[in-house]
């Protein structure tokens, strides 16, 4: 079975030792995409204090970040927004950036509804409110 890693020069630099996704058959497992930006140190909708600690965030804009990412990844792995078949997505404050969330998931998965689930978890690796684990075919 062919393993092939997708690295997107489009999508965030990972923080760690892992590929933007990996294609297996017909099928793209992307690892997981924040809204940080290539290149970039700021992160899209979040303050932060001098020793890097969370001052405030903005869900929308970290939303919004969220998915162009995802969507370069799909794209330059050759799939696409329509091809996603499962969203797995994990908010850092599900009561509070949960119906802003699904607000926009719902304007950007109008056409296309994969599987999703969502879990509140304590924390993530940077200082952000939110990841998305997807898989899509190619």
């Amino acid at each position: 079975m062919n393993l092939d890693k997708i690295e997107s020069k489009n999508a965030p630099e990972p923080v760690g030792l892992y590929p933007h996704a990996r294609k297996v058959g017909n099928f793209l497992f992307l690892s997981g995409v924040g809204p940080r930006e290539r290149g970039k140190k700021e992160i899209p909708g979040v303050e932060l204090d001098g020793s890097g600690g969370i001052i405030s965030y903005d869900i929308e804009v970290q939303c919004h970040s969220v998915f162009k990412n995802v969507r370069s990844i799909l794209e330059d792995a050759g799939s696409s927004w329509n091809q996603l078949v499962d969203v797995t997505i994990l908010l850092t404050n599900m009561k509070v950036d949960f119906p802003i969330f699904n607000r926009l998931y719902g304007e950007y998965f109008k056409t296309n509804q994969p599987c999703r689930t969502t879990i509140e978890i304590k924390s993530l690796p940077t200082p952000i409110a939110i990841e998305l684990k997807c898989i899509a075919t190619i």
